[in-house]
């Protein structure tokens, strides 16, 4: 696998107004309420729908309302319960990422995604996917790569586990030890949505591994 390529093919897809931006604008918001130190005010009353709004349209800018998704047949409104998950988040969990993925760690990740499915269970009594759960961790954490179809197809041809729980991330921490250097390199700035301009907010770890596989589950730089 060429990681560097990979990296650098997905973002050679990022501009201010194209799909992937989506994830910096909902990153963006809901981690300027972490480094300010009001996480509590995600689900404040004047906050809930602006909240409610950046995880919708993430979620649907990367694919999460199409076909027989749950999501399809609901509003916004279904996001209040887990708005006020992550607004009680603690503190801890904000600053998890691939470098740090300890057992404990580990651990704790998948009790966050198990949490944020109880919170968006739907009336049917249907039950949110995996996939909807860890693109919800990394559009507002950035601690977890989105375990889509494509992520965990690149991480099945590299023969890492490609089901989302602790043998995953552990894999995933040990990919981070072993290419820290590129992974680190390509650490880019999300994009401000008011003037398209990086910002001096980093992608995280996790994130860039989600591009490296995203990238290798579609075939790599081989299938351009």
């Amino acid at each position: 696998m060429d990681i560097e390529s990979n990296i650098k093919l997905f973002s050679g897809d990022r501009q201010p107004e194209r799909r992937f931006a989506s994830f910096d604008y909902c990153f963006n918001y809901f981690q300027s309420f972490w480094e300010s130190g009001n996480v509590a005010d995600i689900a404040a009353a004047e906050n809930m729908l602006l909240s409610c709004l950046h995880l919708g349209f993430y979620l649907a800018s990367w694919g999460m309302f199409r076909g027989s998704s749950g999501l399809r047949g609901r509003s916004l409104k279904q996001f209040e319960p887990l708005v006020e998950l992550i607004a009680g988040t603690p503190s801890d969990v904000w600053v998890i990422d691939a470098h740090c993925y300890s057992e404990e760690t580990c651990h704790r990740l998948v009790s966050i995604a198990n949490a944020i499915e109880e919170a968006l269970h739907y009336p049917d009594g249907a039950w949110p996917t995996r996939t909807l759960a860890t693109k919800i961790m990394l559009g507002v954490f950035g601690n977890v790569p989105a375990f889509d179809s494509r992520v965990v197809a690149g991480l099945r041809k590299t023969r890492l586990t490609g089901k989302f729980g602790f043998r995953a991330l552990r894999d995933i921490g040990r990919f981070y030890d072993d290419h820290r250097e590129v992974i680190e390199q390509f650490r880019e700035c999300t994009l401000d949505f008011a003037t398209g301009q990086p910002t001096e907010r980093h992608y995280t770890r996790a994130k860039v591994i989600d591009e490296v596989f995203y990238i290798e589950g579609r075939g790599g730089v081989s299938a351009l």
